[in-house]
């Protein structure tokens, strides 16, 4: 297959490079990737300035880009404007941390695999807990085998594979879990500070709580130790509130 790679930690980091090096030993692949940390970045585009992106050869079955971009800036640039040959799927990470649960929502590894599910190409977003620096072989490895699967399924038209690891200091999986998001929330702490010339700001800090009462989530899944594979689409309508809600007539005069 043709593969593109991108991510929000940068072109540099190791989880995406250590999955380049892997997967091309049997497929083809281009990075296309920010030029620095983008984490948390979300879904954003880039509008009031030009981006650039720098080439970089890395051997004879992959070669990159580096994109002064976000996340989704990059999927869009390379499947528009860079890559030659279309890809045959999309995949994003290895992400330096677990995105489980509302996470899919500030996550800049999840919004490119997004990006590329809105423009038509199947998308996998991968994310490692704690960004284990001795996971990440293990990780690329599994990925290059789990590619070569009679069982492997790909994402269908409008679904992104969310899939996040545990760390390989719990012990290795034992399997990969089909699970919807759990939940997941922070309570922020918002740390007020003043700089040397007295000016003041904040740094948004805060812990993590996790909703282990329901079994059947990513959340709970990560708990026990088990990959989670959780199928996103990009389809929020609520139906029972629209079901509910009725049209409203505006009066002329309000």
């Amino acid at each position: 297959m043709h593969i593109l790679l991108s991510n929000d930690d940068g072109i540099q980091a190791r989880g995406i490079q250590t999955l380049r090096r892997v997967l091309e030993t049997a497929h083809e692949i281009s990075v296309v990737a920010p030029e620095r940390q983008q984490s948390a970045m979300g879904h954003a585009i880039t509008m009031h300035k030009p981006l650039y992106a720098k080439p970089i050869v890395y051997g004879p079955n992959s070669r990159g880009w580096r994109v002064n971009g976000t996340p989704a800036d990059c999927v869009k640039l390379g499947v528009g404007a860079l890559v030659e040959k279309k890809p045959d799927l999309v995949i994003s990470g290895i992400n330096h941390g677990n995105n489980l649960g509302r996470d899919v929502f500030y996550s800049g590894t999840v919004s490119a695999a997004m990006e590329a599910m809105f423009l038509g190409y199947p998308a996998i977003a991968l994310s490692l807990e704690n960004g284990d620096n001795n996971g990440f072989e293990w990780v690329a490895e599994f990925v290059r085998w789990w590619l070569g699967q009679p069982e492997f399924q790909m994402p269908s038209q409008g679904v992104v594979y969310n899939v996040n690891f545990p760390s390989l200091s719990r012990g290795t999986p034992k399997q990969m879990q089909v699970a919807r998001l759990g939940g997941r929330e922070y309570v922020n702490d918002f740390q007020r500070v003043q700089d040397p010339r007295g000016r003041e700001y904040f740094w948004i800090a805060g812990d993590r709580r996790d909703n282990l009462e329901e079994s059947d989530t990513d959340v709970a899944h990560y708990h026990l130790g088990a990959i989670t594979l959780t199928p996103l689409h990009m389809h929020l309508t609520d139906p029972e509130a629209l079901a509910r809600l009725r049209p409203l007539m505006v009066p002329e005069r309000v």
